[in-house]
Order: structure tokens, then sequence, then C-alpha cells
């Protein structure tokens, strides 16, 4: 049972670690405190949604119409987190598609460049997300797709982490280790709850088996690819499953 000041200590570490908020933090961040307070990963992606709900509201107060407001809110979030699960998104796809061995999958991962396949993978992730969102229409269920959203989709990632090994002996993924249980099995009730008050019931369950055949899907396509998960991987995950909920959002929460 963790204390108080564990509790907004791990909430500190994952905020610092997944947005670019100016939020200040006693110590470096080391790669096994990332493991350990990653069951609150849906409460920082809440907060990034909550960012974007209110750049949303704002647009519309002022006259916008449902197009423009929906891509500034996507804009405020993508800020909010430096493009950090883009980024994943894009290596992830020029890696797989472009490399022809296990070895040179993850070489192109690491380049900073985006090729062919990581600027169509992420042209089709902004406009999924930026119609979906614009979808919905409703200032208020905007709100509570957009928290729910950004939660939900963070809410695997521990258990991601988990079971399904690294791919690589160094870098973020093989030095953060595996998550505890109890951080695994947190992060997806925060999710099924983030999901529960922001969808109903009906989209929820929708959204919870889309989500889990996602990342079935995505750890089977990782271990043939590279062998394993990567950070940037991880973003690629965050990024698809942020589009499974704001689709499911968008059929069924239209206006």
């Amino acid at each position: 049972m963790l204390s108080p000041s564990d509790l907004v200590r791990d909430l500190k570490i994952t905020i610092t670690f997944c947005t670019r908020l100016p939020l200040a933090h006693a110590k470096p961040i080391e790669a096994a405190d990332i493991a350990r307070a990653s069951w609150a990963m849906p409460l920082g992606g809440a907060l990034v949604g909550l960012i974007g709900a209110a750049v949303y509201w704002l647009a519309t107060a002022i006259g916008l119409p449902q197009w423009p407001a929906a891509a500034l809110a996507l804009a405020a979030t993508m800020l909010a987190t430096g493009c950090l699960h883009e980024d994943g998104l894009a290596d992830t796809a020029d890696g797989f598609g472009g490399g022809a061995s296990c070895e040179r999958k993850l070489e192109i991962m690491r380049d900073s460049r985006i090729g062919s396949y990581g600027a169509c993978a992420l042209a089709l992730s902004l406009m999924l997300r930026w119609s979906a969102l614009a979808s919905v229409a409703r200032p208020g269920a905007v709100a509570l797709t957009l928290i729910a959203a950004h939660a939900a989709a963070r809410a695997p990632l521990p258990a991601f982490m988990r079971f399904v090994p690294p791919a690589r002996s160094d870098g973020l993924a093989a030095e953060a280790g595996r998550p505890p249980i109890e951080s695994v099995a947190t992060a997806c009730v925060l999710g099924m709850i983030a999901l529960g008050f922001g969808l109903g019931l009906a989209p929820t369950i929708i959204a919870l088996l889309l989500l889990s055949a996602a990342a079935i899907l995505m750890a089977s396509l990782s271990m043939r690819q590279i062998g394993g998960q990567t950070g940037d991987v991880l973003g690629a995950l965050e990024q698809v499953n942020e589009i499974v909920i704001l689709l499911v959002a968008a059929a069924l929460l239209k206006a």
C-alpha cells in the first residue's frame, strides 16, 4: 500500500516522463522509477485530455466550428506531450516497414529522421483522431471523450511492458524492467473507470474488446518484427489505442 507521499511521487514521475509540463521533481528520474510509477499513466493521460478539453471548450466558446476546434484540441494534447507518442508511432512504422532484418529494423527505429512509412502513419493518425473528435461535436461529450481516450490509451502500457520482453538489451524498455503486477492492475482499473465515465457502458465494453485486440496484435507483430517491445512500440500502441477509443466515441456519441 503506497503512502500519500509515494502516490504524489509516482504521479509526478509519470507526468514528468509522459508530458512536457513544467513540473519540478526533487531528483533525476531513473528507468526503474518509470516502471514502478506506471500505474499512474492513466492519470497523466487524463491530465493531457483535460488540457485538450479546455482548448476545445475555449475554441467553441469564441465561436469556432467543431472542425477547427477539434484540430486545436488535438494540437494542445500534442504540445502537452511533446509529440512523444507520435514520435514512437512514426519510428515504429518506419522500422517495421523499412527494415529487412530485426537488427536493421531496430537501427531504423533509433534514427531520428522520418521516412515514408512514418509520415504516412502520422498523417493517418492525425486524420482519424481529428475527424473522430470533431464528429462527437458536443463540447461536454468531447471533453469527457478526450479525458477518457488519453487515460485509457495509456492504461494497457504497463501490462505490455510486463508481458512483452524488451527487444534490446539496452535502452529505456530494458532498463525500466517489468512493472509490478500491482501497477499493471491499477492502471487497467483506472483506464476502465475513465472509459466508463467518459463513454458510458456499451461504448466502454466495445472499446475494451477492441483495445484488448489491439494489444494482442501489437504484441504479436512486435515479437515477429523485432523480438519484443521498445519505447517506440509503446508510443505506437498508445496512438492505436487513442484512435480506437475516439472512433468508438465518434460512432456511438455523435451529435
